[in-house]
């Protein structure tokens, strides 16, 4: 009886040891996974080439953080620009960098593994500093509607959360092929589109802002021009012959466009007006499809005016 109970328990202790091996394995092989390296090119043409998904990421600009909530990689933030607002969680998070200026140190405090930074607004200088201390930079530069899909799959890819983001980037597709058939036929109208009033500037046919323009039937009639953002005089935008304004930006209210706008001379100052939030249109991200949609439903306005 006694051997056959030493029995029993050597046979337990065998299989108590094999189950830890077993699980040893397992955790070696989920290791493996969460270790697997990723790289993806970015929009100047670079190969950005990560170990494993990068868990401390900063951002530049504010709408690239939009970017990472949106890939399902908020919780990964380790510092954001400021003016990141959006989600509310982005506002928690410490502000590293402004306009692309930032404290090196306290930058590489943080120890990123990842910084995102924006084709059209971050200094090439400013990327090269970060990558010559050592820092991977992935430069994004969504220029059509299509491209912010494309930049929220690329983010969850070097982020690991493919999954999310590409729920994300799907639903921003559908929601943009949704809005596109619903104005594939409407009569176009003559757009000027201020983002900044003195001096007057405003967007040629390179900046996404003139995709959703087009995507609402409207003309931008600066399009033609270079740069991005171009100024004018009072008299070009007259000559361009507009038939609504739109616009606004950051330090001006509703009613403060609107009455800067009525307080022009004819014709200009009979033009009718419409302020849209910057935040919903200037920044490429998925809130961009609210601005779209505002800036469809005001051309709207427009063609019903003229019957």
């Amino acid at each position: 009886m006694i051997f056959r109970m030493m029995a029993l328990q050597n046979i337990g202790i065998r299989l108590f040891g094999c189950a830890i091996s077993l699980g040893l394995l397992l955790f070696a092989g989920a290791g493996a996974v969460f270790a697997q390296a990723v790289q993806i090119g970015d929009d100047r043409g670079q190969t950005i080439r990560l170990a494993q998904p990068a868990r401390r990421i900063i951002t530049l600009t504010p709408h690239l953080t939009e970017l990472v909530f949106a890939a399902g990689a908020g919780r990964h933030l380790a510092g954001v620009a400021r003016f990141s607002n959006h989600p509310v969680a982005a506002q928690r998070l410490p502000v590293v960098s402004d306009a692309g200026q930032f404290d090196t140190e306290e930058l590489l405090a943080l120890q990123p593994d990842l910084v995102l930074a924006w084709k059209n607004g971050t200094p090439d200088a400013v990327v090269a500093r970060l990558e010559n201390a050592g820092l991977p930079v992935f430069v994004s530069g969504a220029a059509r509607l299509e491209d912010i899909a494309r930049s929220i799959t690329a983010i969850a890819t070097l982020t690991g959360t493919l999954a999310e983001g590409e729920r994300a980037s799907n639903a921003f597709t559908a929601g943009l092929q949704a809005l596109r058939a619903r104005r594939s036929v409407a009569a176009p109208v003559r757009v000027f589109y201020e983002i900044w009033p003195r001096p007057l500037m405003t967007i040629n046919a390179s900046h996404v802002i003139s995709d959703v323009i087009a995507l609402c039937g409207g003309v931008n009639i600066f399009a033609g021009l270079r740069p991005l953002t171009p100024e004018l005089s009072r008299e070009a935008l007259l000559a361009a012959q507009p038939e609504v304004a739109l616009g606004g930006s950051s330090a001006e209210t509703a009613a403060g466009f609107a009455a800067r706008w009525a307080a022009l001379p004819p014709p200009l100052g009979k033009l009718p007006v419409y302020h849209i939030a910057p935040d919903l249109i200037q920044r490429p991200t998925p809130r961009l499809l609210e601005g779209a949609n505002l800036i469809c439903g005001h051309l709207d306005a427009v063609r019903a005016a003229r019957r």
